[in-house]
């Protein structure tokens, strides 16, 4: 089975978002209740928020390290839509009702996130909202299987990777 896809990460038997090993790492922990912000050696979470409580949840990742620098935040403002500066490694959705914006950072791995697995994962947060399936994500064996499907994918090609993750999720029970 893959190990990670981009920043999502198999930690334990836990399905993480960020690096949780870096000092001061925070990281996004998937539970079957929800999900929960975390910071490197502390016992109990930043934050926890149920899955039912999400309208819609998307994901961040810079790809490489620097991107999420003050100079790659300056680089980002002149490229519409990229994961750049302090929120480039950021989960961020609409929560509650009244809907209220949402939005928590994580570590970024030392290793660099591939363009397709980055697309890819993006592709699924996306199409998880769409379907209101989010919870999909706190079921570590459906992720497991989802992951392994997707993490071969290279491409930067976009459509393609939609197509990917749409099959994937049908292909699950989605």
């Amino acid at each position: 089975m893959a190990q990670y896809l981009g920043p999502l990460e198999l930690v334990g038997d836990r399905w993480v978002i960020g690096d949780p090993t870096r000092k001061d790492g925070l990281s996004i922990a998937f539970t079957p209740e929800g999900l929960e912000h975390r910071r490197r050696d502390e016992a109990a979470p930043l934050l926890a928020v149920e899955w039912s409580q999400f309208v819609e949840l998307r994901v961040r990742a810079a790809y490489r390290r620097w991107h999420v620098t003050r100079f790659g935040g300056f680089v980002g403002a002149s490229w519409a839509g990229a994961d750049m500066g302090r929120d480039g490694c950021s989960l961020r959705g609409i929560v509650g009702h009244p809907p209220e914006r949402w939005s928590v950072r994580y570590t970024q791995h030392e290793r660099g996130y591939t363009g397709g697995h980055v697309i890819v994962l993006k592709a699924l947060f996306d199409q998880l909202s769409r379907v209101k399936a989010l919870d999909r994500l706190g079921d570590s064996e459906w992720l497991g299987a989802a992951v392994a499907k997707l993490s071969p994918y290279t491409s930067w090609y976009a459509p393609k990777g939609d197509r990917l993750v749409t099959e994937t999720i049908q292909s699950l029970g989605v």
